[in-house]
């Protein structure tokens, strides 16, 4: 598969700028592989395609209020940083990126809050954007995290074109988050409610948690036109005993298995022996999933509605087919399905 075969033009307008006011309310997609056939509904219908016993595997990652605003020292020029992760936890030292680059270098000192209540030194040059800072910090490791984590805001991609709000803090995030360490929100998990959660337990549908930490890989573009030269960032993940078990027993009895997002299931697809059945894991992964490709433990994916050339887009479409799925997004830009981070959800059946 070829780059540009993920193309499709997509009016700024159908990008959602807000979530829907109830979780579960958005607009949903039903994409039946075996039939082709299309349905439209609304989230809180997804408990209607599933029976006792089935399971949905979450991610339970936790975003960070990742990015902050400072100014370099003696200028005063306003500087983004975007906190990717903890490299060391004694020394305070974080891998970020700033913007505008190119003025910043080692040895500049960078100051954040009110009263400069936050220092930090450039002390690496990793990539063109990408900087390690130290944080000049002297009280408890919690201390500084809290106090560091108070002066940043939700991290939004840039598609979402407006300012961060008090309200995205919370909706930026999964009502069952857990795990802290990601820079961006697996987006499948938020329109799940604590309602919704509640009706497919009584249900009888079982959960299971892994925790992939979503990168900014997700939203980064692809500048190769052959896809197998494209290298996808690598995330950490974790998948337990507890995980494993939970889905396996279901794949055993011929259940169906849910990935909800693609972060799931490319967490899943890493960690899946010869045997199909789910292993334990930990550690990091890089696995890309474009068509074609064979997918072993889930028959059923959610997946919010992706930009053009992502390669979100380019698994959804590996999973459900790339015909159906182009398919299925021609129609929801004309029957006005909402795009991006905080937009409407598509189920793919493939059983």
């Amino acid at each position: 598969m070829k780059l540009s075969q993920f193309k499709f033009k997509l009016p700024e307008e159908k990008i959602a700028l807000y979530p829907t006011h109830f979780r579960d309310e958005c607009k949903l997609m039903v994409v039946h592989k075996s039939t082709g056939e299309i349905e439209h509904k609304t989230f809180k219908d997804v408990l209607n395609y599933f029976d006792d016993k089935d399971v949905f595997i979450f991610n339970d990652t936790k975003v960070f209020p990742a990015r902050l605003y400072g100014n370099k020292e003696k200028t005063g020029a306003r500087i983004e940083v975007f906190l990717l992760r903890e490299l060391n936890e004694q020394f305070r030292l974080w891998d970020v990126l700033v913007d505008p680059a190119r003025k910043i270098r080692i040895g500049n000192k960078l100051y954040f809050g009110e009263n400069d209540s936050m220092v930090a030194e450039v002390i690496d040059n990793t990539t063109s954007r990408g900087r390690t800072l130290r944080f000049l910090y002297d009280g408890p490791h919690d201390e500084f995290k809290k106090a560091l984590y108070a002066l940043g805001e939700a991290p939004l991609p840039n598609f979402i074109d407006r300012a961060v709000e008090p309200e995205d803090s919370e909706r930026f995030q999964c009502i069952f988050a857990k795990n802290e360490g990601a820079v961006t929100a697996p987006t499948a998990g938020m329109h799940f409610s604590r309602e919704l959660m509640k009706r497919l337990e009584i249900k009888g549908i079982d959960f299971a948690f892994i925790t992939l930490h979503a990168g900014l890989g997700n939203f980064r573009d692809i500048d190769v036109e052959d896809l197998t030269k494209h290298k996808m960032d690598s995330e950490q993940m974790f998948i337990t005993r507890e995980a494993c078990d939970t889905v396996n027993k279901a794949k055993a009895a011929g259940k169906s298995v849910c990935a909800v997002g693609t972060t799931v299931m490319r967490a899943i697809e890493t960690a899946v022996g010869t045997d199909e059945r789910l292993k334990e894991f930990e550690g990091w992964t890089n696995k890309f999933i474009f068509p074609p490709y064979e997918f072993t433990l889930a028959n059923s994916m959610i997946s919010n509605f992706q930009l053009p050339y992502s390669t979100l887009l380019m698994l959804t479409c590996a999973f459900g087919g790339y015909d159906l799925i182009m398919r299925a997004y021609e129609e929801a830009l004309v029957t006005d399905y909402k795009f991006g981070t905080y937009g409407d959800a598509m189920l793919v059946l493939n059983k």
